[in-house]
């Protein structure tokens, strides 16, 4: 069995998750990283993602996770989030409400403060979808 450590997922609103996990994956600014026990330590940011865990036995779990700070350290891996939710927690509707408003607002933007605001409401709201399609997907083994 895979070495254990601490994983713990928070947003402004509730602690999301925390476990003790063999593995996970998540996406950073500058690509997708994988996290195992005894990890260096790191701290970075995150990107609006879909948060894989790998739990006790190997079993995985996805969820969707957006901007955040990635710190390893001390046998601990901590994700602070704006936001996290498991597939069956997303409103789909509004995720895709969000979508098309994002991609409007891209469309017709003037300024590069509005259309790189745009860009990351329609990043955040495909993630949401995908982690959204995932609810009554089977879990990669």
């Amino acid at each position: 069995m895979a070495d254990l450590f601490t994983f713990e997922v928070h947003t402004p609103y509730r602690l999301f998750y925390k476990n003790k996990v063999e593995a996970i994956s998540v996406t950073l600014l500058d690509g997708e990283i994988g996290v195992y026990a005894h990890h260096d330590p790191i701290t970075a940011p995150v990107k609006s993602c879909l948060l894989k865990i790998m739990e006790k036995g190997g079993k995985w779990k996805t969820s969707y996770t957006s901007e955040g700070i990635l710190e390893v350290a001390g046998g601990k891996t901590v994700i602070m989030a704006d936001s996290a939710e498991w597939p069956d927690e997303i409103d789909h509707d509004r995720a895709l409400e969000a979508k098309h408003q994002a991609e409007e607002t891209l469309k017709n933007s003037s300024f590069k403060f509005e259309s790189e605001t745009a860009k990351l409401k329609l990043e955040r709201a495909d993630m949401r979808l995908k982690a959204w399609e995932l609810r009554t997907a089977k879990e990669p083994e």
